[in-house]
């Protein structure tokens, strides 16, 4: 009878601690209409030039007591790339550099948030090109709730990071006869997105 009831206790006890662990964390969705992912390059060594994928998923495990235990998961449609010039976007699809075809997404996985003197910092896996590489991105956010007028819950963050694209495996450029590289090897990536909580 004594073990029935500590097994009843233990099992009792378990049972309190998931479901403090539930009330604790919420799950949001990226909403891809209102999320972009942001890169710049270096252009001739004498100005950057800016694009966009359009096309951002993913969700959001946040832990509201501790948001360093939040989880994030993200993925961008090779293909969205857009940065205004139509045969700009079409090289940037192609072999010489996304390989869409053959590569049509890349992913965020994160590993661990830590706090750095105030400030949020998420580390995780980063899938472009075929290679994964872990990467660090600086955190903004998650800004407060808001219900939109149609009843969602939203909030939303950014992050950004930089990263050399030949680390990645996207190696190509022509050169100047001065010497200059066409295009930049750092790429500084900006990441916005808003979410949409997810309905019980």
């Amino acid at each position: 009878m004594k073990f029935l009831r500590q097994s009843l206790f233990l099992l009792a006890l378990s049972a309190l601690s998931v479901a403090t662990l539930t009330a604790q964390t919420s799950t949001w969705n990226i909403d891809p209409n209102h999320s972009t992912a942001q890169f710049t390059v270096r252009h001739l060594a004498i100005s950057n030039v800016s694009g966009n994928f359009t096309k951002v998923t993913g969700s959001v495990v946040l832990n509201e007591k501790d948001l360093t235990q939040s989880q994030v998961n993200a993925v961008i449609d090779a293909a969205s790339v857009d940065t205004r010039v139509p045969d700009r976007d079409k090289d940037l699809r192609s072999p010489n550099f996304l390989d869409v075809e053959k590569y049509p997404t890349l992913e965020f996985k994160s590993k661990r948030i830590v706090n750095n003197g105030g400030k949020l910092q998420m580390i995780g896996d980063l899938t472009l090109h075929g290679t994964t590489r872990e990467v660090t991105l600086d955190v903004d956010g998650p800004t407060p709730e808001l219900i939109d007028p149609w009843g969602n819950v939203r909030r939303g963050f950014s992050a950004s990071t930089t990263i050399n694209r030949k680390d990645f495996g996207v190696v190509w450029n022509n050169t100047l006869k001065t010497g200059e590289a066409v295009v930049g090897d750092n790429v500084k990536i900006q990441i916005d997105v808003e979410l949409v909580k997810k309905k019980a």
